[in-house]
Parts: C-alpha cells; structure tokens; sequence
C-alpha cells in the first residue's frame, strides 16, 4: 500500500532527523538556557514513552493476539534483553542527571558521562550504537503503522520526545573527541537517516508476516518502558525538592496528556 509506505517514510525521516535536528539547535543556546531546558524535556519524554506503551503500543498488541500471556511473555522478555544488552555495550546512551555531574567538555552539563567512555573511540562508537539504535526505531514506528496509522503517529511522537536528549548527548560526545560542529551536527543527522532505512525495510518483511506484528510492538513497549523507567526516571530523583517534583509530575502528565489526544484524533 504506497500511502502507508508514505506514512512511515515521512514519520520515520521526523523521528530520526529531526530529533538530530533538534538537538542540533541546542548548540546554539548558551550552556545556562540548555541546563534550562533539558530537565524539562526529559520529564516530557517519560511521558510521552509511558503514554505510548501502555495508551496505544500494549492495548493494539494484546487485541491482535488470542493470548494476552503471550505478548506479556515478550514484555518481559524485552525488559530482560535491553538490561541484557546495557551492560554488555561499553558506551551508554545516558538520560539521567546522574551523568550531569561527570561531564568534561564543550557540553558540560548535557546527558552523557565522559568519564565512561574513552576519547580516542566514543565518536565512533556513539556513530555505530545511534546508527543501529536508530534503525530499531525505523522497525519499530513501521510495525505501528502497520496495525494502525494513529498508533504510528503515537509512536513517533514518543521516539521523537526522547531521542532529543539522547542526540544531544551524542553531540556532546562526538564535540568532546575532536568532531567540528558542522561534522557533528552532520554525521548525527545521517545516523538519523538510518530509521528510515529500518522503517523501510521493516514495512516489506513485517506486511509479509503480520503474525509478528503484535510481538514487535510488544517489543516496542517494553523498550519504552525500559528507556523511561531505568534511564530517565532515575534521574528525577536528583532534584528532590517539592517544586521539581510538581513541575516533573505536570510534564510527565503533559507527556501522556499528547499521547491521549493524539490517539483520540481520527
């Protein structure tokens, strides 16, 4: 169906470019405007991430299945797998305030920890996990489309509302290990391209095996309630004081308040 095909290309090239290209823009502002304004993206994306697993990703996969212990089955298996795969990758795509207080470099203060990973390799390597870690995205907005376009959209959304940290974070790497600006900002971009490429291809396999498409999504949702829940909430818990508190709990709020209205739009 090419206005499907369409559909995910064009949700696929925003989820990946312009989250890089958002990111892109906060090089522009000064380090006191981006401290700003990180913390409320994050709370923002929690959101947004939880909204979309258990408002659209979980519900569409549990109706396409006979038996809801089976994408449970694959919830928990993906929850595994990604800690799994955490702890086996010597980089981190790392959201939480936590890395804040380690940062060494021309973004001191955005979401990674330098201290973790070597200069010489991080921009290789940050080039290579955002690449592969934006072409699971691709497959994963692609098997949303494919059971419905609104859950797609939610989708995008939620992948959008997150890799805006994390490709900061990126940017801040490849900056710390040599990269100009223009060649950061250039190869983060590219890296983006790459959920397209998975969107793309994900859309001619999964429409020939519709049977695995409630499992992806099941994936998907434990992959979002992985990011929010081990990498971003964590974090929030570095600012304890009562007004973050109220201001984390609208935005979360605010987040799954997107979610809602964008599954309520026909």
């Amino acid at each position: 169906m090419p206005e499907l095909v369409l559909w995910i290309v064009v949700f696929t090239a925003l989820g990946g470019v312009l989250s890089a290209g958002a990111a892109g823009v906060f090089l522009l502002l000064s380090e006191r405007v981006r401290a700003r304004l990180l913390p409320p993206l994050v709370s923002f994306a929690i959101g947004a991430l939880l909204g979309a697993a258990f408002l659209g990703l979980l519900p569409r996969a549990i109706a396409e299945v006979a038996e809801v212990h089976y994408i449970t089955i694959a919830v928990l298996g993906g929850l595994l797998g990604f800690f799994v795969l955490e702890k086996m990758v010597i980089w981190r795509h790392c959201h939480s305030h936590e890395c804040e207080v380690h940062g060494h470099g021309p973004l001191e203060g955005t979401l990674f920890d330098f201290d973790k990973v070597r200069k010489a390799a991080a921009g290789k390597l940050i080039l290579i996990g955002d690449g592969i870690h934006n072409l699971v995205d691709g497959v994963l907005i692609a098997a949303a489309f494919l059971t419905d376009i609104r859950l797609g959209v939610v989708t995008s959304i939620a992948v959008i509302a997150h890799e805006i940290p994390q490709e900061l974070g990126d940017l801040a790497v490849l900056l710390h290990s040599g990269y100009t600006r223009a060649r950061a900002f250039t190869y983060n971009v590219l890296t983006g391209l790459t959920t397209v490429v998975g969107g793309v291809v994900a859309y001619f396999s999964l429409s020939l095996a519709q049977g695995v498409v409630p499992y992806v999504l099941a994936i998907a949702a434990a992959s979002f309630l992985y990011i929010a829940v081990a990498d971003l909430i964590p974090g929030l818990h570095k600012r304890p004081e009562f007004s973050a508190t109220v201001q984390q709990v609208a935005l979360i709020g605010l987040g799954v308040g997107v979610i809602l209205v964008t599954r309520a739009l026909h």
